[in-house]
């Protein structure tokens, strides 16, 4: 029987193994071993019951998607089945071949990420030299008819060069760029001591965005994800809780977002267990936040609670201790001035060294 309102998105995490070792990244701190990754034909299952579902898109992620051998069977899978498809990728390990064989495969898009406009500093925060490669990835996708997303993710080290960054973009040919302040998740939560920015730092950012925006506004599109620490009201968790997206980790556990796994009170289904549609409908993990019967005060009776939908649940669990609470960064919760207290004391000490992303 169909599902009436089925997730748009697939989030397909093939695997955690990347070569990059980002200072940032929104990886599980304990992460999926290589043995434990869904096979080739789980995965073709996967994504056909996802288009049976009535999932319009395939996010193929990591990690690195590229260091599973099977990438272009299952893009070739995906675009059978009528799937936009969309590689989101680091761009090391990524040559002109395997980048010619997605495309003919039927690969629609791909995202390529950046840590700086400056190779030194880009390579500290990737914890490997990784910039020049990047660079020599962007230059092969535009030879290829595939649209391409650039995304810079800012923070206190490196947000002084965004006017850089931006101008590094154009100069590679990105169709879209998406400008992220890093969110604190996963290893991103262990370096905010380095990563918070100042308020100034963010207002100056805001203005050199809307600044960029109209001058590129009949060139490129540009995506802006704002700071929660620095917000009046949070950021929509995935557009509400088992609503719009639906994630695969490499062990084949389906979440109803990246970092789901902090809160401890979820038990999540393995699509090697049960079908997807199942789990989207039925699982507990799912349902546990989809909707308002959860909320308590200030959300239930918020008039924004169709808008940001409380906020964002694994917030609520690292910063509260509390996945059903208010999202802390809200100006409306009673425990925003904790989040203060997180910006100030990074603001006081920042740490001299990074706590790089291991396997």
């Amino acid at each position: 029987m169909p599902i009436l309102n089925p997730p748009a998105s697939l989030v397909a995490e093939l695997t955690h193994r990347c070569p990059l070792h980002c200072v940032y990244c929104s990886n599980p701190i304990e992460m999926a071993k290589r043995e434990s990754e869904l096979t080739t034909p789980q995965w073709l299952d996967v994504i056909e019951q996802a288009a049976k579902m009535g999932i319009l898109h395939l996010h193929l992620t990591g990690g690195e998607p590229t260091l599973r051998d099977d990438v272009v069977e299952l893009t070739r899978h995906a675009r059978k089945l009528g799937l936009y498809t969309n590689l989101i990728t680091s761009g090391v390990g990524v040559n002109e071949d395997k980048l010619k064989q997605l495309c003919d495969a039927g690969l629609d898009h791909v995202q390529l990420s950046f840590q700086d406009s400056q190779e030194i500093t880009a390579n500290e925060y990737a914890g490997t030299k990784a910039h020049l490669l990047k660079i020599k990835t962007a230059q092969m996708i535009r030879t290829l008819p595939l649209a391409f997303t650039l995304n810079i993710v800012i923070h206190r080290e490196n947000i002084s060069r965004l006017n850089e960054m931006i101008a590094l973009s154009e100069t590679l040919g990105a169709d879209r760029i998406e400008i992220a302040h890093v969110q604190y998740y996963g290893w991103a939560f262990k370096n905010r001591g380095r990563l918070i920015p100042t308020l100034e730092q963010v207002k100056e950012a805001n203005t050199i965005i809307q600044n960029a925006k109209e001058r590129l506004k009949d060139k490129v599109r540009i995506d802006f994800v704002l700071p929660d620490y620095y917000a009046k009201f949070p950021k929509p968790c995935m557009g509400g809780w088992g609503k719009t997206v639906m994630l695969i980790d490499p062990a084949g556990r389906a979440l109803p977002c990246h970092s789901a796994m902090v809160i401890p009170e979820l038990e999540f289904d393995s699509v090697t267990e049960k079908p997807l549609q199942e789990i989207w409908a039925n699982s507990t993990s799912f349902n546990q936040f989809r909707g308002e019967a959860w909320m308590k005060e200030p959300c239930s009776g918020c008039e924004r609670k169709t808008q940001d939908f409380g906020g964002c649940r694994c917030q609520a669990q690292m910063l509260a201790g509390d996945a059903s609470a208010t999202d802390p960064v809200c100006s409306l919760s009673n425990q925003r001035a904790s989040v203060q207290n997180e910006v100030e004391t990074a603001m006081a000490s920042t740490p001299t060294s990074w706590t790089y992303r291991t396997l």
